[in-house]
C-alpha cells in the first residue's frame, strides 16, 4: 500500500507541474504560506497561551479569511472554471481580491485595538 500511495503522489506532482498554469502555482504557493502561518499561530496559542486574546483572534481570523479569499481568487482565475465565471476577467478577480484584503485588514487592525 505504501508504494501505491507513493506512486499516486508522484503522478499527482508530475501532472500538477505539467498541466497547472504558472499563475495558479503562484496562488497555490500563497495559499500554502497562509495555511502554514495559521497552523503556526494555532500551535503557538496551544503551547504558549492566549494572553492577548484579541491579537490571537485577529491574526488567526486574518489567516483564515486570507485563505478563503485566495481560494476564491484561484477559482475565478482558473481557466477550467471560465464557464462558471462568465464576464469576470482575471484582472477583475484580482482587483476584487485586493479590495477584499484591504477591507479585511482594516477590520483586523480595528479589532486588535
Amino acid at each position: 500500500m505504501g508504494s501505491s500511495a507513493f506512486e499516486v503522489l508522484t503522478f499527482f506532482l508530475k501532472d500538477y507541474k505539467a498541466n497547472t498554469p504558472q499563475k495558479l502555482k503562484i496562488i497555490d504557493a500563497y495559499l500554502l504560506y497562509i495555511l502554514l502561518t495559521g497552523i503556526n499561530q494555532f500551535l503557538y496559542c496551544c503551547l504558549v497561551g492566549t494572553f492577548p486574546f484579541n491579537s490571537f483572534l485577529s491574526g488567526f481570523i486574518s489567516c483564515v479569511a486570507s485563505f478563503v479569499l485566495g481560494v476564491c481568487l484561484r477559482l475565478q482565475v482558473n481557466p477550467q472554471n471560465s464557464s462558471n465565471f462568465c464576464g469576470i476577467p482575471p484582472e477583475r478577480a484580482f482587483a476584487d481580491f485586493i479590495f477584499a484584503h484591504v477591507v479585511l485588514h482594516l477590520v483586523v487592525m480595528n479589532f486588535i485595538g
